[in-house]
């Protein structure tokens, strides 16, 4: 079940941040250094507010995003329909597995989705199977067939 947290308050420097690091890092020797004098603060004040934001959960993932595809990998979306009694177990056992990602609950018949990577395209089918041999309900796999960027942005 979602857990209801108090609002968290941001100061200007780590919305600064926030906003800054969603339009990627750039390609250079020292990417921390070059964001922190854009920012007109220190390369180790941005990591330690960087790493205070990801220990307090404000962030909850810093790191590249890669395309499964292009390094011959397999991505694709699944959803379950789990009793409410049974969902935080059921959550618990398919997150243990390492190809997991994004679990989340949503309020709907599928009230489970989460995303599968793995490392081969065909790999796919076996998590799935390992899902529903280990759950004991059945997984809806989605593959990704095409994917639209959206640009999706959250100012802060």
């Amino acid at each position: 079940m979602p857990v209801e947290t108090a609002p968290v308050e941001l100061d200007a420097i780590d919305r600064r941040i926030i906003n800054r690091l969603q339009d990627g890092m750039p390609v250079c020797d020292e990417p921390y250094l070059h964001i922190a004098n854009e920012l007109a603060i220190s390369e180790a004040d941005l990591l330690q507010r960087l790493q205070a934001m990801l220990d307090n959960k404000i962030l909850s993932r810093f790191g590249p995003m890669f395309h499964a595809e292009r390094l011959g990998g397999g991505l694709a979306l699944a959803a379950m329909r789990i009793p409410e009694e049974e969902f935080d177990q059921i959550a618990a056992q398919v997150n243990q597995l390492p190809e997991i990602a994004h679990n989340y609950e949503r309020n709907h018949e599928f009230n489970m989705w989460f995303v599968i990577a793995t490392e081969q395209l065909d790999d796919i089918n076996a998590v799935v199977s390992r899902i529903e041999n280990l759950t004991g309900f059945p997984v809806y796999n989605m593959p990704k067939i095409e994917e639209y960027y959206v640009g999706l942005r959250f100012p802060v």
